[in-house]
């Protein structure tokens, strides 16, 4: 799996290099997009010895963004993303729930960040009574950059990279922190 992203990451980043177009979107109004990729989520619990002794691969379905062009180069937005895993034998997600900011560094090159709500829950179709059912609430912080290596009219494709951070309390006083890092395809529409 690490072979197929370090590819996949490779031919997007030669493919957004070989573009020669230079063609202009009209960024303004409302914004919204969604992403899919895939990546790695380490997760650490307060009562463990080593932390983050351990890391998954996941995917990070669904990854939206929904909000407003301040200007043609910053974007307030709000932002869902998330990335699974296994705990315990029991699938699980880590997501987060945030405001955030995008602004274009260049014409095609964005960087966003955000900060807000941290959610640890079980898969939903993982849940059982008394069972994997409990829903675990903290902060979250998150960076990501990521460029248009196509755009056409009001929609941008691109390849992006996300670095977000958490942490939860769990029932039982222990905090739970998670660091995740994804690749990805991102769709938008201005």
């Amino acid at each position: 799996m690490k072979n197929l992203l370090i590819f996949a990451f490779t031919f997007c980043t030669l493919l957004s290099y070989g573009q020669n177009e230079t063609n202009q979107i009209e960024r303004k109004g409302f914004v919204i997009g969604f992403g899919i990729g895939g990546g790695v989520i380490s997760i650490s619990d307060s009562d463990q010895e080593v932390p983050f002794d351990e890391a998954q691969v996941g995917g990070t379905f669904p990854n939206l963004k929904l909000g407003w062009m301040v200007n043609d180069r910053l974007a307030i937005l709000g932002m869902y993303s998330g990335m699974g895993y296994e705990y315990e034998d029991k699938d699980r997600r880590f997501d987060a729930f945030m405001p955030s900011v995008q602004y274009w560094v260049k014409d095609r090159w964005w960087i966003h960040g955000g900060a807000g709500l941290a959610i640890d829950a079980p898969a939903l179709y993982d849940i059982k009574d008394n069972v994997n059912d409990d829903w675990n609430t903290g902060i979250a912080a998150m960076v990501s950059t990521g460029y248009e290596v196509y755009r056409k009219n009001k929609f941008a494709l691109n390849v992006q990279s996300k670095l977000l951070v958490g942490g939860v309390k769990l029932n039982n006083n222990i905090d739970r922190e998670a660091v995740q890092f994804s690749l990805g395809i991102g769709f938008s529409w201005f």
